[in-house]
């Protein structure tokens, strides 16, 4: 096979993971009120019910580093795809709400591990030009799941009493076809030579990735993730005062990431759009666009984040994120809420261009070959536990403060977030993973 086509198409398999990821997360929203009727759960406990999943999601973000380290990224993916394709039986053939918590729970361990090992698998196999866009595409396809997720739940909607079920069984069919995939991934060549000490099938790998490189240029590569991965007396522990600056770096983009309101609008979009005086039908439709714009924008991310690099790309969204988030607040002050649904599309723009598609490319570049796992561990988990904070309490916002506070306080966040990119985030493209090591 050619060398460029087998990048691709590990990449691609790996970037599934996205894709299982966002149809996981959103599927839910046609099943919800079926579910609290059919066992009749009361708030709390209906509440603990559908956001279970995102409390796996949490636990697997944290401890998804483990597995990726010591046994390998190729493995790791294998067994999300068997998680994603256990939670996509279980919720759908659950007797009773507790086995149904508990099958959603599963679910979000892969989601969250998927955070974790599917965007640094990608970027230790990519070449330093195109390591942005073909790590960007776990992003891509986290948003092409949501939206796939939203139209599957209403072409399966008017099919009977247990309609719900087969919303949520029918993820098995994309879950096995990843999971199948996975057994013809190669192992990161990073990990087979840093971790496993296997030079000669680290080589074999970069070989098959990178067929334009001279046997030269594969021996000096090896030579190089050989030397970094031989830092082990200095760097052994992740919590270092050399780790420090990556460490800072992936808390704080996962950090504005939450804080820019992302996960509270693509959530509460209907909501929202009804605070602006809008019926719920025609909320309900501006929520599908929310979706159409998110992955139109995605892809402008990926095109860009190699041409102009990931900090010129946070520079942009911040930029975008402060003039929309200042019109919301302005038109919900002034009593003109009717730009608000324009100013909200706006928003998903510059998210989508920047944040969206820079994250989990920067977080899986900045940290050295030996401790890249746990790295990512971090800037996974502390997205995750944002976004869970951040979904449990924005209700009670909506409730307790009136909107242009809300959004008053997503602009502040946004205008922290420029000076951060502004003073303290170096720029990542086009260097190798080696080479960004000796810099950061």
């Amino acid at each position: 096979m050619n060398g460029r086509n087998f990048l691709y198409k590990s990449a691609i398999v790996a970037s599934l993971a996205g894709f299982l990821f966002g149809f996981d997360t959103v599927v839910i929203s046609g099943a919800e009120q079926k579910i609290q009727t059919l066992w009749g759960l009361n708030s709390s406990l209906h509440g603990l019910a559908i956001s279970m999943a995102l409390w796996g999601t949490v636990l697997g973000a944290l401890t998804g580093g483990w597995p990726a380290q010591f046994f390998g990224r190729k493995k790791t993916l294998l067994w999300i795809g068997v998680l994603y394709l256990v939670s996509a039986f279980g919720s759908a053939m659950a007797p009773g709400v507790y086995s149904f918590m508990v099958f959603r729970f599963i679910g979000g361990l892969g989601v969250g591990i998927s955070t974790v090992a599917a965007p640094m698998f990608i970027s230790e196999i990519a070449p330093p030009a195109m390591r942005g866009r073909l790590t960007g595409m776990f992003q891509f396809n986290i948003v092409f799941g949501i939206l796939v997720a939203y139209l599957s739940n209403s072409l399966l909607g008017g099919i009977g009493e247990n309609a719900w079920r087969w919303m949520l069984g029918v993820e098995a069919i994309p879950a096995l076809l990843f999971t199948t995939f996975c057994f013809g991934l190669p192992e990161s060549p990073r990990w087979l030579i840093v971790q496993n000490k296997n030079r000669e099938a680290g080589l074999a790998v970069l070989k098959k990735v990178n067929p334009d490189f001279s046997e030269k240029e594969l021996d000096s590569l090896v030579n190089e993730i050989e030397n970094s991965g031989n830092q082990k007396s200095k760097h052994q522990k992740f919590f270092t005062r050399k780790l420090l600056k990556p460490a800072f770096l992936a808390f704080f983009i996962a950090f504005f990431n939450q804080l820019s309101g992302i996960n509270a609008i693509l959530y509460f979009a209907p909501r929202i759009f009804e605070m602006t005086g809008l019926e719920s039908q025609a909320a309900l439709l501006q929520s599908v666009g929310i979706g159409i714009t998110n992955l139109i924008f995605t892809f402008v991310g990926l095109w860009l984040i190699d041409r102009l690099g990931r900090r010129t790309l946070l520079y942009i969204g911040s930029f975008g994120y402060i003039a929309s988030l200042g019109l919301t607040t302005w038109a919900f002050a002034s009593g003109n809420p009717g730009i608000v649904p324009v100013c909200i599309f706006a928003f998903i723009a510059a998210h989508a261009i920047s944040q969206g598609a820079v994250i989990w490319v920067f977080i899986s570049e900045i940290f050295p070959n030996r401790q890249r796992a746990f790295g990512q561990s971090l800037g996974s988990f502390t997205h995750w536990f944002f976004a869970a904070a951040l979904t449990l309490v924005f209700p009670l916002m909506a409730e307790a403060w009136k909107p242009q506070f809300i959004f008053g306080l997503f602009l502040g966040m946004m205008v922290l977030q420029l000076v951060w990119v502004r003073f303290f985030v170096p720029e990542t493209k086009g260097a190798s993973l080696e080479e960004l090591e000796r810099e950061l």
